[in-house]
């Protein structure tokens, strides 16, 4: 996976009033975890637009005041009505440990069924996952090519090295669907054929 640095500082106070009082200085509080202690820490949110606002799945290393730290970002949290960034929870990655994290699809080829007339329905972006650091892909690649009208690719037709797919084994990712021009144009078809 790509790496993303992010500074921060550590956070000194954490109850409710700092927590806002950081949020109106245009700071995001945020905790990491999974390491040996919780460390409470606050980033500019202009930190997150590289990581946040984009499809892809990163590693981050975080700086902390005069330590470093790899993670990953694990939960996030958006004002209700503004939708900006107010919170963020850090995993701290540990190479011998596996970690769960949501990885981006990524469709290659090109449908038969497509070609054909029928639409592409994408039913998730991601898909959750757990895997050694090491083995964190980018992304999932899904090749779309042999799919006829109908055709559909499951989680239980995956595989990616040393990772393990944590979604329902029968949980549809991608599916080639039937439109209207392509039912009309096989009943069409048909027809000229008994005849």
């Amino acid at each position: 996976m790509k790496t993303v640095t992010i500074s921060g500082s550590a956070r000194t106070e954490t109850g409710k009033k700092a927590t806002k009082a950081l949020r109106g200085q245009g700071l995001v509080p945020c905790v990491l975890y999974g390491g040996q202690e919780q460390v409470h820490f606050f980033a500019d949110t202009r930190e997150f637009k590289k990581v946040i606002f984009t499809p892809d799945a990163f590693n981050i290393d975080l700086a902390i005041g005069d330590k470093n730290y790899k993670a990953v970002i694990q939960h996030t949290q958006y004002h209700p009505i503004s939708d900006e960034l107010i919170h963020a929870d850090f995993y701290e990655l540990d190479e011998n440990r596996l970690v769960t994290i949501g990885i981006p699809i990524k469709i290659t080829g090109n449908s038969v069924g497509v070609r054909a007339g029928g639409k592409l329905m994408t039913k998730t972006r991601k898909l959750k996952i757990k895997a050694l650091p090491a083995n964190l892909p980018d992304f999932i690649s899904i090749d779309i090519s042999n799919l006829n009208i109908g055709d559909s690719v499951k989680v239980n037709t995956l595989s990616a090295e040393g990772v393990t797919f944590l979604d329902a084994p029968n949980v549809v990712v991608v599916s080639v669907a039937t439109t209207r021009a392509a039912a009309a144009a096989a009943t069409a078809a048909a027809a000229t054929g008994k005849k």
